[in-house]
């Protein structure tokens, strides 16, 4: 993690804004550099993933943003370090055993991974372009709950930068209130890059969002969902929703894995529907 270049260099504080410059300066031709390669040749077929990882930087992040408090960037990181073990996860192809399929071709595929337990992988495409996409998912993630019944309220507690948010998500009960009410504190780390947009989420503590009485506080991540036009049909959209949760209590395994599975078929399907439904989103700035 490039972290530790923030932290107080020794010597007067001139000596430290001077290299502080210095450092953004050789941030800003490498990623100008970068970004010149981008423009000149689209990356091959199942190399996003990889850029993403090396494109992925905090300095890059903050070279036009102010200096953060410690907690600010302790949450940063956190959403960059769920983001690289997202994108770890979904980049080995091996040990997925297919969940469910519908007759449209979206599909839930899982995977136990070491040290994170049982994770979910939902595989659609979205008649919508990626742009639509992107706005409903992170730009107006706050009205998620007027169109995806399995979602009550979700609300941004803090944002921080362009890339992190703190959000606070209620959940509906689920299978026919087997599981109750639940709730999750959660970093979310969002990155754009070209064709590629990738939105990573794990669980985290916020002060000022105590546990609620009669609500569970459930924990999510690391998760991410991915997206990129379809390949050949750029009006289409890829959506990859890597999904792991802990959602606490005293429940059986096979009700919590039907749980996770259904919901993501469920996201699918609503999400369709808003979009249909609501072809001229709103521009917001």
């Amino acid at each position: 993690m490039l972290l530790a270049t923030f932290k107080l260099c020794a010597g007067s504080s001139y000596r430290h804004v001077c290299n502080m410059k210095g450092l953004r300066h050789q941030a800003v031709l490498a990623i100008g550099q970068e970004l010149t390669r981008r423009v000149r040749a689209e990356p091959a077929p199942g190399m996003w993933i990889n850029q993403v990882q090396r494109r992925n930087s905090l300095l890059g992040s903050r070279l036009e943003e102010p200096l953060y408090s410690d907690q600010e960037l302790a949450y940063i990181q956190q959403g960059e370090e769920a983001m690289h073990k997202a994108l770890g996860i979904l980049s080995d192809q091996e040990g997925w055993k297919k969940e469910s399929q519908q007759a449209n071709g979206d599909k839930v595929l899982s995977k136990v991974v070491p040290d994170v337990g049982k994770m979910f992988r939902l595989e659609v495409v979205v008649d919508q372009p990626m742009d639509r996409l992107y706005e409903e998912l992170v730009d107006r993630i706050e009205a998620m709950g007027e169109w995806n019944p399995n979602v009550k309220e979700v609300k941004v507690l803090q944002k921080i930068g362009r890339d992190t948010i703190i959000t606070h998500e209620l959940a509906a009960e689920a299978a026919g209130n087997l599981v109750g009410p639940r709730d999750f504190v959660s970093v979310r780390y969002a990155k754009r890059r070209g064709s590629t947009c990738v939105m990573a989420g794990i669980a985290t503590h916020f002060g000022e969002m105590p546990e609620q009485k009669g609500i569970i506080r459930a924990e999510q991540g690391p998760t991410c969902m991915v997206l990129h036009p379809l390949a050949g049909s750029p009006e289409k959209t890829k959506l990859t929703w890597l999904l792991s949760i802990d959602l606490k209590g005293w429940l059986p395994k096979t009700i919590i894995n039907q749980v996770l599975s259904q919901t993501q078929m469920d996201f699918a399907n609503h999400l369709r529907r808003h979009l249909e439904s609501s072809p001229t989103a709103e521009t917001h700035g």
